[in-house]
């Protein structure tokens, strides 16, 4: 429970450094506080942000419409700040959105209004004597957004079990840590710190295996059996409810963002860079952008494979029968899975 109040305490703090109100809940139609992450899984919305696509959609609705953007580096902090009414819409992993799906069934009953994203997650290392994931020891440290509840923890989880044996998915749970993507790349790279591994998500993992120490030990493609959903974006039962305009040109734009992605990736790379204000060279971007295992779309893929394993190791209670039990039915005309 400690753990707990803790990670809802640095959510706030974050929050309030991002400048985000946390006064409460949304007053009215025509506010909408929303929260990223960190990397290209999250560029649907940093196109809407750049290109203004939420007051685009809210003005032919009528309605002018207030966005408050907030970056927090994981999915427990974004369930814990949804939960506190910090924010309205949370954004992040597989992991964390079935996590709070399961918890607030019958109450909160919160859902994903959308995918965003299929994306591979490279587990990478820059320790020689790695070369699968049975190689990890004691001595080394695996970095991820959240031990054990993220998209990446659980990805491992079910390599780990593969690898190790039925029942066996938290052998290497002893041996990861929280870390926010950019500071493990950093930690990585450096070679100079504790950090072997790092299972991370695009760019990252691309600018990583840039430099020749860095190697790929495998990719969530293999170990899902193919594409997957990697990141989604999910709200209360309540908001969708109290705001229907705001909801509805939230979800007009992300597929409106989409639809730019695909047709410009030139576009879509100034965008990204425009919101993530570093050092990565457009065409870097560009590149990333080409490889077709990289897709963006509001309907999931694969993501019943990460529900029955959740399932199977008490992460959840509810096994859910379809993937539409965790989303709202606005894009339960999509073929998913």
């Amino acid at each position: 429970m400690h753990c707990v109040r803790t990670r809802f305490r640095n959510a706030v703090a974050a929050l309030a450094v991002a400048g985000v109100a946390l006064s409460g809940p949304a007053a009215a139609e025509g506010t909408l506080r929303i929260a990223e992450q960190f990397g290209i899984g999250y560029l649907p919305l940093h196109v809407m942000r750049h290109q203004q696509l939420i007051e685009k959609h809210g003005k032919a609705l009528g309605l002018d419409i207030k966005v408050e953007w907030a970056q927090l580096s994981s999915g427990a902090a974004m369930n814990d700040a949804l939960l506190s009414d910090s924010i309205d819409m949370a954004s992040g992993g597989v992991g964390p959105l079935l996590t709070i799906w399961d918890r607030t069934r019958g109450n909160a009953n919160v859902k994903a209004i959308g995918a965003l994203n299929s994306m591979p997650l490279f587990l990478t290392t820059n320790n020689p004597n790695v070369k699968s994931i049975k190689d990890f020891t004691d001595k080394d440290k695996i970095a991820l957004p959240a031990v054990k509840v993220s998209v990446q923890a659980r990805t491992l989880q079910m390599a780990a079990e593969q690898a190790f044996g039925d029942g066996k998915f938290d052998v290497l749970d002893k041996v990861t840590v929280s870390l926010p993507h950019p500071d493990a790349t950093t930690a990585l790279l450096s070679g100079a710190t504790e950090i072997t591994g790092h299972l991370s998500s695009p760019p990252f993992q691309y600018q990583q295996l840039e430099n020749p120490k860095i190697r790929k030990v495998l990719s969530s493609y293999d170990v899902l059996g193919g594409p997957h959903t990697f990141n989604l974006i999910w709200a209360k039962e309540a908001f969708k409810a109290k705001n229907p305009k705001t909801y509805a040109a939230f979800l007009a734009a992300l597929k409106e963002s989409m639809a730019l992605i695909d047709k410009d990736h030139p576009a879509a790379a100034t965008a990204y860079l425009a919101i993530n204000k570093g050092d990565l060279d457009k065409g870097f971007v560009e590149k990333i952008l080409n490889d077709p295992d990289i897709q963006f779309g509001v309907a999931p893929r694969n993501m019943g494979k990460y529900a029955e394993f959740m399932n199977k190791v008490g992460a959840i209670k509810n096994k859910p029968a379809s993937w539409k039990e965790y989303f709202f039915e606005d894009v339960h005309g999509e073929t998913g899975s």
